[in-house]
């Protein structure tokens, strides 16, 4: 059984200055862009054989720049809608709502494009994607192009845990993790690596 590989897209300007970016579609810096290239260094990532990406320009960017050919777009990995938290960092958020922690209070609803969404309902898209990548994992490898959030979650639901414990697995922008097998059962492989 082959390996899911977790790639976080490379650093915004939003991720730098930690405002949550959920649906709005912030481009890479340059830092971001030189971010990805050195994902070029990860072990076995050309081996994958299957890539699918967030729909979001900052994740396919992140393939691409990393020398992956996208082959399939999944809007089931966009990174959780913060509703009306979009744009804002928890300081921000913290000044009306003391003590906020996105794990446990979650977020108010926003506009039309952003409407937000629980934890639970991330853990029901990812919980597709696992399900969609788990066939595919008897072949070899399969490459994930996504963001910090929702690749938390992922993880949480490839180890059976509740969705809300995505909170134990910190991820910087520009890394890659493994998530394996173990006698059977799941495991993670490697976590949040820088490449090179």
């Amino acid at each position: 059984m082959g390996e899911l590989i977790l790639l976080r897209h490379g650093e915004t300007a939003w991720s730098r200055d930690r405002r949550h970016t959920g649906r709005t579609d912030v481009p890479l810096t340059q830092r971001g862009e030189e971010q990805a290239r050195s994902l070029r260094k990860a072990a076995g990532l050309d081996a994958a054989v299957r890539v699918i990406a967030s729909p979001a320009g900052r994740a396919r960017r992140t393939a691409e720049l990393a020398g992956l050919t996208v082959d399939a777009v999944d809007p089931d990995l966009w990174e959780w809608d913060y509703g009306g938290y979009e744009g804002i960092t928890t300081a921000e958020i913290r000044e009306t709502r003391p003590g906020w922690y996105l794990w446990d209070d979650g977020v108010i609803p926003g506009d039309a494009d952003h409407p937000g969404e629980t934890v639970e309902r991330v853990g029901a898209r990812v919980d597709a994607v696992l399900a969609r990548c788990r066939p595919v994992l008897a072949d070899g490898d399969v490459a994930l192009v996504a963001h910090g959030h929702v690749l938390r979650v992922l993880t949480a639901r490839w180890l059976g845990l509740d969705p809300a414990l995505g909170r134990l697995f910190a991820l910087d922008t520009g890394t890659v993790s493994r998530l394996g097998d173990e006698h059977g059962r799941p495991v993670i492989a490697s976590w949040n690596v820088p490449p090179g």
